[in-house]
């Protein structure tokens, strides 16, 4: 690592001293500064542009240029005549102001902006991508990380400016909507001409001037001319072993786009036993296909829970085993220049063997110490087949009105089996060991339909009607076969200290839940905007938000001479029937005044709660008076400070209010509370952001804190390491702290760094049961996670480039304290204009507060490509990943009432050759 370190500040230290500095001002006629004018260098002697600027806002520009040279200085700036001089550079830095004259419209200038590496213009920064690449990208994800100001993490969510791009698009067309993963891991990065950053975007023209954007980014991807209307994509296929056993790992990946002005069509299919996931459980979940949360500035939040069983998930790719088959398809189609269709269709399965060993302790009802502790040895086999379905159409005949449909269908089959070893260890130091066997199936169905009109019916009147409709069917099923009676209460005698009036007398407790929820959901919102002042207007919002849900369970014990003991008790089950009702009226006035917008807003709530269960009715009717209020500061073209406050309603959905015992696992039992009423959260962000064009500088902060009072929390019971709970409204608030910050910029022409801090803390409250006198203990518990990073990475064309990385991460939890010290290289070189090498190294220190848990790994991979030319066909590779051949990590996790460290298996070192072809 040293030796990389010094190599990277020798080639610092050769750069700069090869530089010398030609600077000034941009100015008009009447000397004003020109801010965001675009300056390039083209070396006449090797007719490459050298280097290439943005003026700040005081019209300054920097260029680093080779000496002893003669360039021809570029300049172009919307609204002024084209400008080109001559100079010579000698050994000593120049300085010369540059004035620009008057000239409308430039035509002959739009092959300057194509050239230039970065422009702007109004909300749209455009990269040329060939300015960043050297030679070693081969997706769009590769590009994108070299781009100033932007971000890709593992996941494959980008950021930018420290907000997230919530949509990508391929010339203006949507690609997988509701997810950029999909993208910047499969495009091509040869194909790639420019990308397009799209701020304050809004899909509705109709509506981009009248509503706040400040949040939302877009990007558009702009293909290479030779990509257009023609198939492109590659096709690979790759074999490889384990070195400590036979040739038996594989990959075959074709992919293939098109793109026409009429249609395009992309397809990504993927089958490998190497843990290359497509699409995991995580993005499946989270994948939204676009749909907004067209509610989310009325005052009220009524979010319908997943009623999943807790399937394990994957930390990325990382578990001992995965096998995957995958296949994607995206369409978009324009039948008239009016009309647009869009969709997508995503198959997956996959089988994943995880292997954890864990320890979790279980907090002291009347201290911060120790109560409980559970160890466990785990070993699960996954199945998971996922199905995502999409259909969009848009119709604009004018610009006045758009009429959008738009039906996400989800599907899903998973089942887990699960077999685990457990150590429970009491306050008294006394343990027990048991074998316990848990399976889980699930098969949800989820369908979420939008219809929307947007229509300006003059200058000054705008009306936009939405509706959205969400149906979704869930039927999870758990089994749990135990050695132990888990849920029983201590202190009272047999039978009645059994809490589900199971038969205790059998050799094993094997216990079983069905549930079924179904969910009927539809949000309707008529907006009505008028336009006061052309900086100025009036939003009045009607809006209702109508839910309902029924749920059913049922549970039962399998005897050990395989009969079936239904448990049937009103205790055991649950038949809820649950209707939620949501109308109201909101106000909002916005208004531009210099630099600073201004939207103060109210809404008026009137709602309707019933729940029917154990043969009663239960209803709540009330009615909510609920402020918000946002403001924006702009400071300069590029730089804003965003303030935003705002009281919301929570509310709980069915699965709180059954009153049924509901199994979580093996060890956890919970029952709802129908007189459940709502939390009120007052929340509080402040977010500053400011991006210099002039050096690539980017800063980025946001603060964030909520108080919610009269949360929904939990009272619990723990029998040793086994838990009874019901949910609750705290009579005190839980708060939350957030900060994050991101400071980067670029150095000369080939330098970039970084630095960024994450800091989170809460306060929880909840009632935990005294296991001695069984009265009710407050518990009230903080934690605090703090995590610091640093980069900086080289640019270069001819020369190897490194990113150096380091990162602190500190989660502080009421029982203990864990540190991770996490440093990276990354290296890559593209040599001999045929081959390219990247490898990436990054270290694990793992380490709690007194050093009883430590642990050190770290992971290589590394892969040697081969392309004999750049517009070549073929391509070989051999790569290798976790040449190391580390065996786990390491997680740590608060859950308020718990806390837990994991290590979990990751799969051994792989060698891999692949053939790939490129259309």
């Amino acid at each position: 690592m040293n030796k990389l370190f010094y190599f990277f500040l020798l080639l610092t230290t050769v750069s700069f001293s090869q530089n010398i500095r030609f600077e000034g001002v941009i100015q008009d006629n009447t000397k004003a500064p020109l801010e965001m004018a675009n300056i390039m260098a083209m070396n006449q002697g090797t007719n490459a542009m050298d280097a290439y600027a943005i003026t700040n806002d005081k019209g300054k520009f920097v260029l680093n240029l080779k000496p002893n040279s003669t360039y021809t200085i570029k300049l172009s700036y919307l609204g002024m005549k084209n400008k080109e001089i001559t100079i010579a550079t000698l050994s000593e830095n120049i300085t010369q102001n540059i004035t620009m004259e008057s000239g409308g419209i430039e035509l002959d200038g739009v092959e300057i902006v194509r050239e230039m590496p970065v422009s702007i213009k109004g909300d749209t920064i455009v990269y040329n991508a060939d300015s960043f690449k050297t030679g070693t990208e081969r997706k769009l994800e590769d590009v994108l990380k070299k781009l100033p100001g932007v971000e890709v993490n593992a996941d494959g969510e980008v950021e930018v400016e420290g907000k997230k791009v919530s949509k990508l698009m391929v010339e203006g067309k949507d690609f997988f909507d509701g997810d950029t993963k999909l993208g910047v891991k499969n495009i091509p990065a040869d194909a790639i001409d420019k990308v397009q950053v799209l701020r304050n975007y809004n899909e509705n023209s109709i509506l981009k001037g009248v509503e706040n954007n400040q949040d939302n980014v877009a990007m558009n991807i702009k293909l290479k001319d030779g990509k257009k209307n023609f198939w492109f994509g590659d096709i690979t296929a790759a074999g490889g072993f384990r070195p400590e056993s036979k040739f038996d790992r594989y990959n075959i990946s074709p992919k293939l786009f098109y793109y026409s002005p009429k249609y395009s069509i992309n397809i990504i299919t993927n089958t490998n036993n190497i843990g290359e996931l497509p699409l995991t459980i995580q993005d499946y979940f989270k994948f939204t296909g676009g749909f907004k949360n067209m509610m989310a500035k009325g005052g009220s939040s009524f979010n319908v829970s997943s009623n999943d069983l807790g399937i394990s998930l994957l930390r990325n790719n990382r578990a001992k085993a995965i096998e995957t088959d995958f296949g994607a398809t995206n369409f978009s189609y324009n039948p008239t220049k009016s009309w647009n269709l869009s969709g997508f269709a995503i198959l997956s399965a996959s089988k994943t063997d995880l292997e954890t060993k864990s320890t979790t302790n279980y907090l002291n009802e009347n201290s911060s110490e120790v109560a409980s502790t559970e160890n466990r040895a785990e070993v699960a086999h996954q199945k998971n087949n996922l199905g995502l379905f999409k259909l969009s159409s848009s119709y604009k005949p004018n610009a006045n009105f758009q009429f959008d449909y738009d039906v996400l269908a989800k599907f899903s089959k998973q089942d887990e089996d699960n077999f685990l070893l457990r150590e429970a260890i009491d306050e008294s130091n006394n343990s027990s060991t048991e074998n316990i066997f848990t399976k889980k199936k699930q098969d949800p169905v989820s369908v979420n339909q939008n219809l929307s009109f947007y229509y300006t019916a003059s200058e000054k009147n705008v009306f936009a009607l939405e509706m959205q409709h969400l149906y979704q069917d869930e039927n999870p099923f758990y089994n749990a076969d135990l050695a132990s009676d888990p849920f029983v209460n201590p202190l009272a005698p047999p039978p009645a200290n059994n809490v589900l009036g199971y038969d205790p007398s059998q050799n094993r407790t094997n216990l079983n839940q069905n549930r079924f929820v179904k969910t009927n959901k539809i949000d309707t919102k008529l907006d009505y905007y008028y336009m006061v002042t052309p900086k100025s207007n009036i939003n009045i919002t009607l809006g209702n938000t109508f839910s309902h849900q029924n749920f059913n369970s049922g549970m039962y014990q399998i005897m050990d001479n395989e009969t079936v003991n239904e448990l049937n008790t009103p205790s055991n089950t649950n038949d809820v029937n649950y209707r939620f009702n949501d109308a109201f009226l909101g106000l909002h006035y916005k208004i531009l005044s210099g630099k600073f917008t201004f939207t103060p807003g109210v809404s008026l709530h009137t709602y309707a709660l019933n729940n029917e269960q154990l043969g009663t009715n239960y209803t709540q009717n009330f009615t909510r008076l609920l402020p918000d209020f946002l403001a924006i500061y702009q400071i300069k073209k590029a730089e804003t400070l965003t303030y935003n406050f705002s009281f919301t309603n929570n509310f709980s959905d069915i699965t709180r209010l059954a009153q049924g015992f509901i199994i979580n696992s093996y060890n956890s039992l919970s029952a709802g509370n129908r007189t459940l009423e709502n939390a009120i959260q007052q929340s509080h962000s402040l977010r500053y952001f400011k991006y210099n064009m002039f050096n690539f500088e980017n800063i980025s902060a946001f603060a964030s804190y909520n108080r919610t009072v009269d949360a929904v929390k939990t009272r619990a019971f723990f029998d040793n390491v086994n838990q009874v709970s019901s949910p609750y409204n705290s009579s005190f608030a839980d708060e939350t702290l957030t900060f994050y910050g991101n400071y980067g910029r670029s150095f000369f022409k080939y330098y970039k760094a970084s630095l960024s801090a994450s800091l989170n803390w809460a306060k929880y409250n909840n009632i935990q049961i005294d296991r001695n006198t069984l009265q009710d203990v407050l518990i009230t518990n903080e934690s605090f996670s703090q995590t610091y990073s640093l980069k900086a990475s080289t640019n270069f064309k001819q020369w190897p480039n490194i990113e150096l990385g380091y990162s602190y991460t500190v989660n502080d939890y009421p029982t203990d304290t864990f540190f991770t010290d996490k440093p990276t290289i990354t290296l890559d070189y593209f040599f001999l204009k045929s081959f390219s090498f990247v490898t990436e190294y990054e270290f694990y220190h793992y380490y709690n507060n007194d050093k009883s848990v430590e642990n050190e790994y770290d992971f290589l991979s590394a892969s040697l490509i081969y392309q004999k030319t750049k517009d070549s066909k073929w391509e070989y590779k051999i790569s290798a990943t976790n040449l190391l051949n580390t065996t786990s990590l390491n997680d740590d996790s608060f859950s308020q009432f718990t806390t837990r460290t994991s290590q979990y298996r990751v799969q051994p070192r792989y060698v891999m050759f692949s053939l790939k072809y490129n259309l």
